[in-house]
């Protein structure tokens, strides 16, 4: 059955998922892109860019976030800075003409937008009608396969707090980011019937695998 996942995403030790000041020239805010050490170096994550890469259980966990993916749901701040209106649509995300994606991935945004199709199969669709109608696009073109929330905080917030993830991965990196975005925060974990697991511990991250007791 399809689930609703959070995989690879990173948090801080102090519970921070991106740091403060997000922007072009810090998109996970001033400090978030040391949250992200632990996978730079694999060989999932460098391969991308068709380099070589670092195996082990960091590359596991990385490797496993793209399986059996077939739509990405995301926040607007993740696609990009760009903030209010599409004034123009020249902002085509951060990833260059060839995303990682290589599904549909659907956008949540206020403001229309049309289609933007890039190379490798990536489509990014900009969603206007909240979190309940992304999420149904994106079953209907996963075709049987999962759908990842690729973040912000804010996002998976939303589908944390309406009670619709059905598994996450996190990576629990060991810095300090003093504030930011908090992505677990008031929300009670317990109530909504997660447990760990799985739990792998690595030189740069504490791997936690939290799934829905169904």
């Amino acid at each position: 059955m399809s689930k609703l996942r959070v995989a690879a995403f990173t948090v801080s030790i102090d519970g921070y998922g991106a740091g403060p000041d997000q922007g072009v020239e810090h998109p996970l805010g001033v400090g978030g892109e040391a949250l992200h050490e632990w996978m730079i170096p694999t060989k999932t994550f460098q391969g991308l860019n068709d380099r070589p890469g670092t195996t082990g259980a960091d590359d596991d966990f990385a490797r496993r976030s793209f399986e059996n993916i077939g739509a990405w749901i995301m926040g607007r701040n993740m696609f990009g800075p760009v903030r209010g209106a599409w004034l123009d649509e020249s902002w085509r995300g951060w990833w260059g003409e060839t995303p990682p994606y290589h599904v549909p991935v659907f956008v949540l945004t206020h403001h229309a937008r049309p289609p933007l199709e890039m190379d490798g199969g990536t489509t990014f669709h900009f969603v206007t009608g909240g979190i309940h109608e992304a999420l149904k696009r994106a079953r209907e073109a996963a075709g049987g396969r999962d759908i990842r929330i690729g973040g912000g905080v804010s996002t998976i917030r939303q589908y944390l707090e309406t009670d619709l993830i059905d598994e996450m991965h996190l990576a629990v990196s060991p810095i300090l980011l003093g504030s930011g975005e908090p992505l677990l925060a008031g929300i009670d974990l317990n109530a909504l019937s997660f447990e760990v697991t799985e739990h792998v511990a690595t030189d740069k991250a504490m791997h936690v695998v939290l799934q829905k007791r169904r």
